[in-house]
């Protein structure tokens, strides 16, 4: 019997063990996640042990528990499973402790992760004999570990698996107690451990199987100082020293590693050659994990005389690793091999990935031969490599157990081929981003019977879609998306019900797809973006079936949908994200879309929509909201009165008047306001400055007035991935019994969940510029342009010294620009041009490195130009134009000739008429040359 309760929006509670009386069989109780604080006197965990005398596992994990508890979790004598993580245990609040759970004699698992408990605890564990595994992650043990048992004699002698790791253990000692005879599996991963490592204490685990190392800082392994003999562990199967500090010279130390069967050496500083002597030892070598380091080539010492021969991507050093099954080298730097190698590796591999492994950009990259000689592969990546040539579909015939095949980001050229016989495994099969043409193949699908992800997207493919993709039983994701497709979409291809993501986007596809979409009844996500597709939404008879409850994303942007938009859409409160702009709707938005509960993210953006925004648009989920481009009107509805979620506001290019209220100050989320060209008036509120988020900011063409608002220096602007639409990512894996473990670890390759993204439009360097994905993570910019400012730049604005753009151009700011400036570090756009500013530049701003585009023209500047240096040096004279009163070089004007106002002679009075014609004269040509004065 089981029982689980989960009610982790509760506050915390005391737990009331009556509630359990009935249940005297019960042998496994969840209640992970339910904010217990305790347990009621004479009612609480200690009335467990009389109660539940069956229980063998409890978890409490992610509740509020402490040291109190253990005595009476002590009494639950059939115990097995105890997951006692993210808790508020430290260990030191009772007498004895955890030393109590020593009485539970069946106790074979204890999680302690994620709790504040210190070194004391393993003295507390060291008598719990029964115990099998023990989880003591991401707590604050640390210290060295040499002196982690204080000289005391450990019993757990059935222990099997350590996990230590996200703990503070420091300096280069690996020592444990006698009294580990059985650990199998010990892990230290993400610790302190630097530099050299003394693994000496690492003789006593005689029976140790798996050693995890990873995310660490170690350079390399000290050897033993009874004469100097290499790291010794006869048993070691599985070895992970990824995310280290490594070099090739650590596989010197780990040769006598003799039955090592898989090693993960991944995010190290491997570079250059790895010499073949070294490797020869691996002869049980499994699963060799090598990515994201810089290798170039192996090198093969083959007689006394050094001859080096390197032969990079044909692996030949690892020709004679007859049980090798996994070679995984992504992200490496690795060359063509010679076309003289013939050798037959005598390795039968299952999974090979090299993705962005060939540099080389010349027209002709081959792949690997040792390829040809593969017929037992389940899993190829060979991604990303600038391989040519046709597909090679001899992958497919000769490896007939090979599930996963990805080509994607190579030069595959033709038309795309098929195997002449089907391949029942084949699960996932990605060649997009090649350069593939013509026509997809009728039978594309007779070869691939339980095919269930494909993706042929950015190549050159053009007529139809295959109605036989319409077949596929067990097909769940298709991308045909940045082809050359027309025609229409096979009905059957959006109703069948395995299909969860359909992608067809930027092709020129068209017919009236609206109805069809309505029996969608087993798609998640539809992408019909950028094609032909028309019709009109507001005449589609929703009577006949209902809306698919299944559908969360739509985007049906960039197409010719025309008409109202439908009030039934409001009926479909399950949708998260509807792209529906760049099409031909008119009108106003319907009040129905208030009832879209759980949108997060809508874009009606470039239609000709008008009328107001409707008041009640205050959902509690919505994130991105996007209207610009439209003829919307009024003023900023109280729609968007606090609500905390919203992180994009884009309401560009409308007709909305008024003044920015007030509550703007409750979007607490808000990082990305974009305000540009519409009617607002009044001042810029300074309820902006209390915006954390805040990190994008347009209110440019406008007619706000007064002053510039020197609390806008306080925003840190600093970066947020909230900007961005973030989908998970899911890696392939293996169906069958093998190598689950080592993919599931690579996270190499991946397919997103989603594909709409966010994207911000935002004047800077001169230019109108579009940003998305992770670039827009890192912009920031303030935009203030256009508008009728007046007072002085606030030298506060130097503060911002995470900001890339600033433009105050187009204003009445007059005084000087503030030497403040030179403080912002990050700057590439700073464009203060069109105002009434003057004085000198300041001579600090030619500190500013990263400065791309600079403009002061049109002001009342004097003096000469700062000296042109470093990016300064890159500004030509339209930077400066304008300025009559400056000098300097790149304005082929002397600062030693130079007139300026205070220059401008007092006529004596016996000139007379003559002399006051010469006055009006300066002050008329002056005036011409400038008008803003």
């Amino acid at each position: 019997m089981e029982y689980v309760m989960d009610n982790r929006n509760l506050n915390a509670w005391y737990l009331n063990a009556s509630m359990f009386l009935p249940f005297e069989e019960l042998k496994r109780l969840y209640l992970s996640g339910n904010v217990i604080g305790g347990s009621l006197e004479n009612e609480g965990f200690g009335k467990l042990s009389s109660t539940l005398s069956n229980l063998e596992i409890l978890n409490l994990s992610e509740n509020y528990l402490n040291d109190s508890i253990l005595l009476s979790l002590s009494e639950l004598s059939s115990l097995r499973y105890l997951d006692l993580s993210i808790n508020k245990f430290e260990g030191s609040s009772h007498l004895r402790g955890f030393q109590l759970l020593s009485r539970l004699n069946n106790l074979e698992t204890l999680d302690l992760s994620g709790n504040s408990l210190k070194n004391t605890i393993l003295f507390h564990m060291r008598n719990i004999s029964s115990l099998k595994t023990l989880r003591l992650s991401a707590n604050q043990l640390k210290g060295r570990l040499d002196h982690i048992h204080d000289g005391t004699q450990w019993r757990l002698t059935n222990l099997e698996e350590l996990d230590l790791s996200g703990n503070l253990f420091r300096n280069n000692t690996i020592s444990f107690p006698q009294g580990l005879s059985s650990l199998k599996s010990l892990t230290l991963y993400n610790n302190h451990l630097q530099g050299s490592l003394d693994t000496t204490g690492l003789s006593n685990l005689t029976n140790l199987k798996e050693l995890d190392l990873s995310g660490n800082q170690i350079e390399s392994f000290q050897t033993f100082k009874d004469g100097g003999r290499k790291l010794e562990l006869t048993h070691l199967e599985e070895l992970y020293l990824d995310g280290n500090l490594f070099n090739t010279s650590v596989f010197a130390s780990l040769n006598k590693l003799s039955n090592l069967k898989s090693l993960s050496i991944s995010e190290n500083q491997l570079k250059g050659s790895i010499d073949m002597k070294d490797l020869e030892a691996f002869i049980k070598l499994r699963e060799l994990d090598m990515s994201y380091n810089e290798l170039r080539d192996f090198v093969i010492h083959q007689d006394i005389s050094g001859n080096h021969f390197q032969i990079p991507l044909s692996f030949a050093p690892f020709a004679n690793l007859s049980n090798l099954k996994a070679l995984l080298s992504n992200e490496n730097k690795m060359v063509t091999e010679p076309s003289f190698y013939t050798s037959i590796p005598k390795f039968q591999l299952e999974v090979i990935s090299l993705p962005k492994c060939i540099t080389s950009q010349q027209l002709s990259c081959k792949l690997p031969t040792f390829l040809y000689y593969q017929y037992d592969l389940r899993y190829v990546d060979l991604s990303h490599n600038n391989f040519s040539g046709t597909v090679p579909t001899w992958l497919l015939e000769n490896n007939t157990k090979l599930e996963d095949l990805i080509l994607k980001g190579n030069s595959f050229t033709g038309p795309l081929s098929l195997p002449s016989a089907p391949n029942s495994k084949v699960s996932l099969i990605d060649i997009s981003q090649n350069k593939l043409q013509g026509q997809i193949p009728t039978n594309v699908c007779s070869p691939f019977p339980h095919l269930s992800l494909l993706f042929l997207s950015k190549n050159a493919f053009e007529g139809d879609i295959p109605p036989c993709l319409s077949g596929m039983k067990d097909l769940s994701i298709l991308d045909l998306s940045n082809n050359q497709l027309s025609g229409r979409v096979p009905e059957e291809l959006i109703t069948k019900n395995s299909l969860t993501i359909l992608r067809l986007s930027n092709n020129s596809l068209s017919g009236h797809v609206l109805p069809v979409i309505l029996n969608a009844n087993g798609l998640s996500k539809l992408y019909l973006d950028g094609n032909n597709f028309s019709g009109e939404m507001a005449n589609v008879d929703v009577s006949i079936s209902e809306f698919p409850t299944s559908l969360r994303e739509i985007n049906l942007r960039n197409n010719k949908f025309y008409g109202n938009l439908p009030r039934w859409m409001g009926n479909v409160s399950f949708l998260e994200r509807l792209a529906l702009s760049q099409n031909g709707f008119e009108g106003s938005i319907p009040m129905e879309f208030c009832n879209l509960n759980r949108l997060e993210f809508l874009d009606l953006s470039e239609n000709n929509l008008f009328g107001s925004i409707p008041s009640c648009f205050n959902t509690l989920n919505i994130k991105h909201v996007h209207l610009h481009g439209s003829r919307l009107s009024g003023p900023l509805p109280i729609a968007f009165y606090n609500i905390s979620s919203l992180v994009t506001l884009d309401l560009r290019g409308n007709n909305l008047t008024g003044s920015i209220p007030k509550w703007i100050g409750t979007l607490s989320s808000l990082s990305v306001l974009l305000l540009k060209d519409n009617h607002f008036h009044g001042e810029v509120p300074v309820q902006l400055c209390k915006l954390d988020s805040l990190n994008i900011i347009d209110l440019s063409q406008n007619m706000f007035s007064g002053i510039i608002p020197s609390c806008l220096g306080n925003l840190t602007l600093s970066t947020e991935t909230n900007k961005i639409l973030t989908d998970s990512k899911i890696s392939p894996r293996l169906t069958g019994d093998g190598l689950v473990k080592t993919l599931g670890a690579l996270g190499n390759y991946y397919y997103p969940e989603g594909y709409l993204e966010e994207v911000i439009e935002f004047t800077t360097k001169s230019g109108f510029l579009s940003y998305e994905g992770n670039i827009l993570t890192y912009m920031t910019g303030i935009d203030l342009s256009c508008n009728n400012l007046t007072g002085h730049i606030p030298p506060e604005l130097g503060n911002l010294s995470e900001i890339y753009s600033l433009n105050l151009s187009h204003n009445k700011l007059t005084g000087v620009i503030p030497s403040s400036f030179a403080k912002l570090h990050q700057i590439e756009s700073l464009d203060l041009s069109y105002n009434n500013l003057s004085g000198e530049i300041p001579n600090q701003l030619v500190e500013l490195n990263s400065l791309e585009v600079f403009s002061v023209a049109y002001n009342n500047l004097s003096g000469s130009i700062p000296e042109p240096k470093a990016q300064f040096g890159t500004f030509i004279e339209n930077s400066y134009e304008g300025n009559p009163f400056r000098c300097g070089d790149i304005l082929h004007k002397s600062c030693s000739k130079t007139d300026s106002p205070s220059a401008i002679s007092i006529v004596s009075e016996d000139k007379g008429e003559d002399g006051l014609i010469v006055v009006l004269l300066t002050i008329f040509v002056v005036l011409y040359i400038n008008p803003y004065w």
